[in-house]
């Protein structure tokens, strides 16, 4: 997910109601290879291994998945969706639990 991409998605999470999303830059290597860049001030140029990506998380209870799902896709075009369950969410302020934590 690129950086522009992260702010049109979380504005469309917030037009439904979802409250909460984490966005972290990180380094990673995927299928698609870096773009070459200069090593130095000369000619040579370098492939690095790992490049800059975004990775956002939302926790949301699963009757607003799909609609979750529809506005990443269409407010960004790079990057995967992973879809794993949450056995058990505790707020730690308000010591709600499951659905009323998220």
């Amino acid at each position: 997910m690129a950086e522009n991409d992260i702010s049109r998605v979380s504005e469309g999470l917030k037009r439904i109601g979802v409250g909460g999303v984490t966005a972290l830059k990180v380094k990673g290597r995927g299928k698609t290879i870096p773009a070459s860049i200069h090593a130095s001030k000369g000619t040579e140029m370098f492939t690095p291994e790992f490049s800059d990506k975004y990775v956002v998380v939302v926790f949301l209870p699963d009757k607003g998945m799909e609609e979750a799902i529809k506005i990443i896709r269409e407010n960004s075009k790079i990057g995967k969706i992973f879809v794993t369950p949450v056995i058990r969410a505790v707020d730690l302020g308000t010591g709600a639990e499951d659905e009323e934590a998220i």
